[in-house]
């Protein structure tokens, strides 16, 4: 329990109406959208890089656990205070502080949510590439703790390709920045690269600088069905292997399919074995040849089906469609577990295969969602974790799942993270004196192990 010292200290930061351990307020930062749930003793809602200080101060005297938070929209359980501890929520740190176009950056706070600066960003012709499926609810700070993905960073890349700069308070209170606001800067250690999927353990971002870039000229769609989720899945290696590099390609199973057309009905292909979502972008006449050549791949890999959508409302409402998912998928019975391994592209179709005939094996329910372009696959499994067999058999499908990535040279995370979901399965994709290191850097920036404890090492 916080002391009553701690907890005085703590409310002459924030004040009272900014600090709450009341049990209903806890509960709401006990969990986010992976299955262990853990309740914190306070919750605090800093509105600056001061008051974080003088909060990691106070933490750092009473070693009391501190877990940073942005809108819980997490699937790894990076957010949850296993170690009980205060709640850092940054919500109230949401301001878009410069957007400067003609130097290609915006500097924000860490609560400033991904889509509200894609539509800052808009009106100046620029855009934020990475496009986590909770664009339009997550923060840029979760974003950037956990090194989120999304359907487009097949081309333009991850979030970590797009951090400048940092403002991060570390665990004794002492604020640092590091980086700068150009293009280019290779003056020291690549620290942005350290912090960025960093989970929140080596410090707490309380300002980015990020690289934004403009909009394209054009975009083109297109949904294609296949009669074989071989097929579907081979068509993605040849796609790549052609030199051609889109925007995105998206690969959904039949499962996933009819989830989201009996939630959305959105006339979708339910009869396909497995649907591809591809974009590309850029100049009009360079993207009506990418599509051409794509056309002539999928044809050879018999597509039973191509339809472009050039408009922007058609290709808004198949985005949406595939952005639905995880909470189309939530239904489908009490509990869901999505995954997210990476495999290098030529592996996809192996990989799919392996999923399918895994979840087959243990005789569950679920399929393979994936951006499919670079590779990154989430296997899901709807079940009831309250049906012990049931989640018994849905945790060894897993550990089968993970293990059969990392034989094909994959990873564990593409994009969610390691939290709490995959830190036993570390030794499968890194070897002892590698998390070693890991635990070297935690040291010594963190030694009392007080930032969100139990999560990476």
């Amino acid at each position: 329990m916080l002391s009553k010292t701690a907890k005085e200290q703590l409310i002459a930061i924030t004040g009272k109406d900014r600090f709450s351990d009341a049990v209903e307020i806890l509960t709401c930062y006990s969990y986010d959208s992976f299955l262990e749930e853990a309740m914190p003793e306070a919750v605090l809602f800093p509105v600056s890089t001061k008051e974080v200080s003088e909060i990691l101060q106070v933490a750092s005297a009473h070693k009391i656990p501190v877990t940073a938070r942005g809108a819980g929209t997490s699937v790894c359980g990076a957010p949850i205070a296993v170690n009980q501890g205060i709640v850092l929520c940054f919500t109230k740190m949401d301001k878009i502080i410069e957007i400067n176009t003609p130097d290609r950056y915006a500097i924000v706070q860490p609560g400033v949510i991904n889509g509200e600066l894609q539509r800052a960003l808009a009106p100046e012709g620029f855009f934020f590439p990475p496009d986590p499926g909770s664009m339009n609810f997550s923060t840029i700070g979760g974003n950037v703790a956990l090194n989120a993905g999304g359907p487009r960073c097949l081309k333009y890349g991850v979030t970590v390709d797009y951090v400048l700069s940092m403002e991060v308070v570390l665990a004794s209170g002492e604020v640092i920045r590091f980086g700068s606001r150009n293009i280019k800067d290779v003056t020291g250690y690549k620290l942005s690269a350290l912090f960025c999927g960093s989970e929140g353990t080596l410090g707490i971002i309380t300002e980015l600088t990020l690289r934004v870039v403009p909009c394209p000229e054009t975009a083109q769609t297109l949904m294609v069905t296949f009669d074989e989720l071989d097929n579907t899945a081979k068509s993605v290696s040849d796609i790549i292997g052609s030199g051609i590099l889109p925007v995105a390609i998206e690969l959904v199973d039949k499962v996933g399919m009819n989830a989201l057309e009996n939630a959305l009905h959105q006339d979708l292909p339910t009869e396909a074995a497995g649907t591809l979502l591809i974009e590309v972008d850029g100049i009009k006449e360079s993207c009506e040849r990418e599509i051409e050549k794509i056309t002539d791949i999928l044809k050879k890999n018999h597509a039973v089906s191509i339809i472009k959508a050039t408009e922007e409302a058609d290709r808004n409402r198949l985005w949406a469609a595939r952005r639905a998912a995880y909470g189309v998928f939530a239904k489908i019975a009490p509990d869901i577990l999505s995954e997210d391994v990476t495999v290098p592209v030529s592996k996809v179709p192996e990989m799919v295969r392996s999923i399918n005939s895994t979840i087959g094996k243990y005789k569950l329910k679920g399929g393979v969602l994936a951006h499919a372009g670079d590779g990154n696959m989430h296997p899901f499994i709807c079940a009831d974790r309250n049906d012990k067999e049931e989640w018994a058999k849905v945790e060894a499908a897993f550990k089968e799942i993970f293990t059969d990535a990392a034989a094909l040279h994959g990873t564990l995370s593409g994009e969610h993270g390691i939290g709490l979901a995959k830190t036993q399965f570390l030794p499968l994709v890194m070897d002892e004196a590698s998390r070693k290191f890991l635990t070297t850097i935690k040291r010594a920036v963190d030694p009392d192990n007080i930032l969100n404890p139990g999560k990476l090492v």
